[in-house]
């Protein structure tokens, strides 16, 4: 078989490196000292600022030294880790020019957003670079001065409220060093609190909810300070009580999805009804959940217990069958007629919402009523104005013969008492 023959090499051939191939050094502090001498040209001119970060991205290599040009543009030079300036010996490593140096009033902040949104307007790509720096330099706030803390928060604050950055940049404050000194406390606050003056208050709680904050903020709080009451307290000394309902409105939400995990475990393993009963009161008072909170979470979980029949003509039977295992767990959470309440609601929601339960929800009241989950002034009540629109017509025509009967009887039992 014929094999290749190698081809012949020159000894000591040097093979020329291609221009393309050549790597460029890696020069940060060169970059800086080009960016300082054309931000010290422009002086505190932020239209001059803006005229020259325009034309230096064709000369210098923005999208290398992305982070770099944000350092300078924020604490007015290279920041090494902790949060100081880079030094280089007594050549002057820093600028005027930037966030930190300007003055703190809301005036001045603006004019420097306008820095920011123009230069990303004109280089989109510094977008990305822009959250990754903002990730990093609040991680450095301890290594910064309390007024330039104040600062950044503001401008964190505008930056996030224009879309510059994502709200979710905040969750890197949920750091031990910070957050055990207060300084991802007072940061977050003072952000909130700038945003609530520019924005308002709705757009405040859009964002958090958008960026999965309201979930986390205790953790900002220090541990030896993680109390519902100093939470309260701190908030609403900043005027942020909105916040504080927000938050509860969240642990409100946490707590209920808690209590029926709990529910659903216990159910699955088929523990004694007085057991769950126990239980799930404790649970609800242990977390501020009202009677008729409970109810509605008993008959949604006992509900998906089941794998319901497509056949209408046989989930009536399946459904009651099902049901009347866990009546005593309903007569638990139904002491109250605003509870009783809740419940024929939720049963009306769920049939309108699962067609073959459509005709079974005059069985279902019938079956609560009989074993005294539900009263008859709660279903008059109910009849007459407590129902809800969804499938009213049909659930009303279906109920129309039982309210009949229930108030002949209550004219009856009203009757003998005035004979007595």
């Amino acid at each position: 078989m014929s094999q290749k023959t190698e081809k012949p090499v020159l000894s000591g051939q040097r093979i020329k490196t291609r221009k393309r191939d050549e790597k460029e050094k890696y020069d940060p502090a060169g970059f800086r000292d080009a960016v300082l001498q054309g931000l010290n040209k422009a002086g505190t001119d932020l239209e001059a600022v803006s005229k020259f970060l325009d034309t230096a991205g064709s000369k210098l290599d923005y999208r290398r030294y992305g982070e770099a040009l944000f350092d300078i543009l924020i604490a007015g030079g290279l920041l090494v880790p902790g949060g100081s300036i880079a030094q280089d010996g007594d050549k002057p490593c820093k600028t005027n020019a930037c966030v930190f140096e300007a003055p703190e009033d809301m005036d001045s902040m603006h004019n420097y957003e306008q820095v920011f949104i123009k230069l990303m307007r004109r280089y989109k790509y510094l977008e990305k670079m822009f959250e990754d720096e903002m990730k990093k330099i609040l991680i450095f706030i301890k290594g910064f001065t309390e007024l330039e803390r104040i600062k950044l928060a503001r401008m964190t604050a505008l930056w996030i409220s224009n879309g510059s950055v994502p709200p979710t940049v905040l969750l890197v404050l949920i750091n031990e060093h910070l957050v055990k000194d207060s300084l991802a406390l007072d940061f977050l606050l003072e952000v909130f609190v700038t945003w609530k003056q520019e924005k308002g208050l709705a757009s405040l709680t859009t964002a958090l909810k958008r960026g999965g904050i309201e979930s986390r903020l205790m953790e900002f709080v220090p541990l030896n300070k993680r109390t519902e009451e100093h939470f309260r307290a701190t908030f609403e000394e900043k005027g942020l009580a909105d916040i504080v309902k927000l938050h509860k409105a969240q642990a409100s939400q946490e707590a209920k999805r808690d209590l029926q995990l709990q529910l659903e475990e216990q159910l699955s393993e088929g523990r004694a009804i007085k057991d769950i009963v126990t239980d799930v009161k404790e649970s609800a008072a242990k977390n501020n959940i009202a009677e008729h909170e409970v109810v509605s979470l008993v008959w949604s979980t006992v509900m998906s217990q089941v794998e319901w029949n497509k056949k209408e003509e046989l989930v009536a039977e399946q459904a009651l069958k099902h049901l009347k295992q866990y009546t005593l767990l309903f007569e638990a959470f139904t002491t109250t007629a605003r509870s009783e309440l809740a419940l024929m609601l939720k049963i009306q929601e769920f049939c309108y919402g699962n067609m073959n339960f459509m005709k079974v929800f005059q069985k279902i009241i019938l079956l609560f009523y009989k074993t005294d989950v539900l009263s008859e002034e709660v279903i008059l009540k109910w009849y007459k104005e407590g129902h809800s629109v969804k499938g009213k017509m049909l659930f009303l025509d279906q109920m129309k013969k039982f309210i009949e009967w229930l108030q002949n009887a209550e004219e009856e039992s009203e009757s003998g008492e005035d004979d007595d």
